[in-house]
């Protein structure tokens, strides 16, 4: 019965994830926000937020292990799930048709936020509210950053990335269904809220899962949980393949893997018991060197931008399959 609710709950989560993508591209060009920043700002932190009640909610219960396995597989998951996309992207390299320096440059934000929880070790355990200060460092990177990444979208590039024939750009489309502006907003924001409400009870079918079949919470929260809330991301991506719309299919991964790394953060917050950081095993650092490699490799794709490759995949995205399916095994056997 707790797999059949988990499987339920999954489904809910990937359905209310594929409507939020249509408001979102409609939201990215009626507003004039642009479907890189609607991605990796709106859509990356409203799709996260299953994933984020998933792991507060555990930390809260004293799961430290599932709490930190749910954030930091889910990263993971979601970069992987880039490499789904070039698969069915059949024009040309995914890459290699997106232009965007926002997604870079979130791409560089989210490798500098990943060493933060590493640096943590290096800090004293002792915390003020039962809150680490590294918490506060890492909430107040990820503000600069995005107001940093938002002032050079509003000033002329030093740089532009070459356009081809395989270039798609970032260009408003007629609205014909969904309606004026606040009404997207509002919508926006209910389907944001069912999200958040799934993943809280997606948190208390996991635990019951774990407790019935006897499965580690390490790979409960790098499987299990982490798939689940990351069906949004995933059925986004696809959707926004679909809709041609690359810039907001990298964009919202991007940015919703930027913004799962506040999970650790909100997770310390509602942690009473200590420093989660100081509660992280060397899987978990496994995990962090995974993810920085695959949005390592993901930038030098964005950066070299080649237009074919091998079945009509990128290079990198090979690599970046080859590394999350090694990295994987590894960890969890």
């Amino acid at each position: 019965m707790n797999f059949l609710l988990f499987i339920i709950t999954a489904l809910i989560i990937a359905l209310v994830g594929s409507y939020l993508t249509k408001v979102a591209d409609r939201l990215a060009d009626q507003s004039g926000i642009g479907e890189a920043l609607m991605g990796g700002i709106f859509l990356g932190a409203s799709t996260s937020l299953s994933g984020t009640i998933t792991s507060v909610a555990s930390a809260a219960h004293g799961h430290t292990s599932l709490s930190i396995s749910n954030a930091l597989g889910g990263i993971a998951l979601q970069t992987f799930f880039l490499c789904i996309a070039d698969i069915n992207y059949k024009k040309s390299n995914l890459e290699h048709a997106s232009v965007s320096t926002a997604n870079i440059m979130m791409g560089l934000l989210l490798i500098l936020l990943l060493t933060i929880p590493i640096l943590a070790q290096n800090f004293s355990q002792e915390t003020y509210l039962s809150i680490h200060p590294v918490t506060l460092g890492l909430f107040a990177v990820y503000i600069l950053g995005f107001k940093y990444i938002k002032k050079q979208q509003q000033q002329e590039d030093m740089w532009l990335p070459k356009e081809t024939n395989k270039t798609v750009k970032d260009r408003p489309k007629e609205s014909r269904i969904y309606g004026k502006l606040p009404r997207l907003w509002f919508m926006f924001a209910f389907l944001s809220a069912l999200l958040a409400i799934s993943g809280y009870f997606i948190e208390k079918i996991g635990i019951s899962i774990a407790s019935d079949w006897n499965i580690s919470h390490l790979v409960l929260g790098t499987i299990f949980t982490a798939l689940a809330t990351s069906l949004p991301e995933l059925i986004v991506t696809i959707v926004a393949i679909k809709r041609n719309a690359v810039t907001l299919a990298i964009g919202g991964i991007i940015g919703g893997n930027t913004y799962d790394i506040l999970f650790l953060g909100l997770s310390d917050i509602a942690y009473r018991d200590g420093s989660l950081y100081h509660e992280m095993q060397p899987d978990h650092f496994s995990l962090i060197a995974l993810n920085i490699a695959m949005t390592s490799l993901l930038l030098m794709g964005l950066i070299r931008r080649e237009k074919n490759g091998l079945s009509n995949i990128g290079t990198e995205t090979w690599a970046m399959i080859i590394i999350f399916i090694g990295g994987m095994t590894s960890i969890l056997w």
